[in-house]
């Protein structure tokens, strides 16, 4: 079976989503796929930016993390996008990135891949759930094939049970080992669905 081609993209302020998006790729990798991490450009300005510390030192410590285009999701054989909670739902930049693939949807390019995705909020109950069925809802509409982790590992318990996808608390400087554990089995997961799929194609 051919490896898998896997775009992971996120957004993220304070460097949490992003951690969890490393756990992911290394889900990833470890199951044998090529992987693009990629983050999405804030829309803020810079001075904004630079007045709030943890935000600023997120964007100098992903300095380095090439930024997401078309290109990667054309690319890819399967996508996880990751994103903190807004209100419920998708922040910002990342929606704007999601609001652009308009010619890849309608030339059917964003068809037929491994879907899954990836959230945080600052409390239990923070709108979690909501923000991955958001984004589940976008992957329906461009014909992917949703791969959430169900119960379908210990490692979902483990990090608090959410089957529609990993999710995690953000009131903490760290991210917690079982969140990053279950990232990196949903990479994994997708990985290898992905690679089914590729690998079968032109028959599906």
């Amino acid at each position: 079976m051919a490896a898998a081609k896997v775009a992971i993209v996120y957004y993220s302020m304070t460097g949490r989503t992003y951690r969890v998006a490393q756990a992911v790729e290394e889900g990833a990798r470890a199951a044998g796929a090529e992987t693009r991490l990629r983050k999405v450009r804030d829309l803020v300005p810079p001075e904004v930016i630079a007045g709030v510390a943890p935000w600023q030192a997120n964007v100098e410590a992903t300095s380095g993390v090439p930024e997401a285009s078309l290109d990667d999701l054309e690319w890819s054989d399967g996508y996880i996008f990751g994103t903190p909670t807004r209100y419920g739902s998708v922040a910002a930049p990342l929606k704007q990135l999601i609001d652009s693939t308009g010619p890849l949807w309608g030339q059917g390019k964003l068809a037929n891949k491994a879907a899954a995705a990836f959230t945080g909020a600052q409390n239990p109950h923070g709108g979690q759930e909501s923000t991955l069925l958001s984004l589940y809802n976008v992957f329906h509409h461009w014909g992917a094939v949703v791969v959430a982790p169900g119960y379908t590992d210990p490692a979902i318990f483990a990090a608090g049970g959410n089957p529609y996808g990993v999710s995690f608390t953000a009131n903490r400087d760290t991210v917690a080992e079982e969140v990053l554990a279950a990232a990196r089995y949903m990479g994994g997961r997708v990985a290898r669905y992905a690679a089914l799929i590729a690998e079968n194609r032109g028959r599906l």
